[in-house]
């Protein structure tokens, strides 16, 4: 028997942008992009038709900006989906290949992301688990200084992004993926853990250990339908996929009020 057809809506580059542009997503503004390439349907070009649409709703003056995640390069004994055995440890910390922004992978995030992290001009930022990936003109200025003892706080993109009045758009993504709501962590009481990963040094490869805010997505869902229902969150629909369009500084804002009063806790930081 010959297989089912591909499940719709079909999708183009040029369906994408119409959709992109009811939505509100205008030329020359920054935005961060949380994405499902699943989502949308079926779409002729994959995600580099989608990334193209990107780029011709925002113009030449825009800015794209996607999570480029790449978070194996950690601690083993702290990996659970799944675990390695102990004996192992050792070796994935002397081994594990240095993050370096050109070629290390991302993990997680979907392939539009490493479709953005691969494309010609694109810059990256320098954490070793959570960079980011940017296009267009303000892509310097959200990825420099991405320091490797703030994951998503006031020294990463995330910050940057807030100074520069960027939106967020969860293309067929949920809240839980949002990481703005990662910057609020920051500005609550929170706990403080080591963190390590390998990365290039001048004396060369180096597995480091730092002290950062324990960060985790537990709650974002909950957070994210409350932060919907309070504020003004743009909806709509690109292909099959639900979008959601509001700025990333209303955002973190509502989520420091949401996690102080979620999350209670007090601890020397």
């Amino acid at each position: 028997m010959s297989p089912p057809p591909q499940a719709g809506p079909l999708c183009t580059r040029g369906s994408i942008t119409a959709a992109l542009r009811d939505l509100g997503l205008r030329p020359g503004e920054t935005v961060l992009v949380h994405s499902s390439l699943s989502s949308l349907g079926w779409v002729c070009g994959g995600a580099e038709a989608v990334v193209r649409a990107l780029m011709d709703t925002l113009g030449d003056d825009g800015t794209l900006v996607v999570p480029a995640h790449s978070g194996g390069n950690s601690e083993p004994a702290d990996w659970h989906n799944p675990p390695v055995p102990e004996a192992w440890w050792a070796a994935i910390r002397a081994c594990m290949p240095p993050y370096d922004p050109r070629i290390t992978p991302t993990r997680g995030v979907g392939v539009i992301p490493e479709t953005v992290r691969n494309w010609p001009g694109a810059l990256r930022s320098a954490h070793p688990q959570t960079s980011f990936a940017a296009l267009g003109p303000r892509a310097a200025e959200i990825v420099d200084g991405h320091a490797l003892d703030c994951q998503l706080g006031e020294r990463s993109p995330l910050a940057r992004l807030e100074e520069a009045g960027a939106r967020i758009l969860l293309l067929g993504s949920g809240f839980d993926t949002c990481t703005a709501f990662h910057l609020a962590e920051y500005r609550v009481p929170a706990a403080r853990v080591d963190n390590s990963f390998a990365v290039m040094t001048p004396e060369g490869r180096r597995w480091s250990t730092v002290r950062d805010v324990a960060i985790t997505s537990d709650g974002f869902a909950e957070l994210g339908a409350a932060f919907a229902k309070d504020c003004a969150v743009v909806r709509g629909r690109v292909g099959g996929a639900q979008a959601r369009l509001f700025p990333l500084a209303d955002a973190v804002a509502y989520a420091v009020t949401w996690l102080r009063e979620h999350r209670p806790l007090s601890v020397p930081r």
